[in-house]
């Protein structure tokens, strides 16, 4: 009953999903198609950016 109920919550009225629930299953379909080395690389990447863009400022 507690997972019929979270579906509720995840349902705009007009039936579709949100936008979280659309994130949700579009995380889990990534999770499948890659491996730990892909999140290994998208994390450094974003860590560089990061201290980039906290050195130019």
């Amino acid at each position: 009953m507690a997972k019929n109920n979270q579906n509720n919550r995840n349902r705009n009225n007009d039936g579709n999903m949100t936008v979280e629930e659309a994130g949700g299953k579009a995380g889990q379909a990534t999770s499948a198609n890659h491996d730990r080395e892909f999140y290994e690389e998208i994390g450094r990447k974003g860590g560089e950016a990061r201290a980039r863009k906290r050195n130019n400022n």
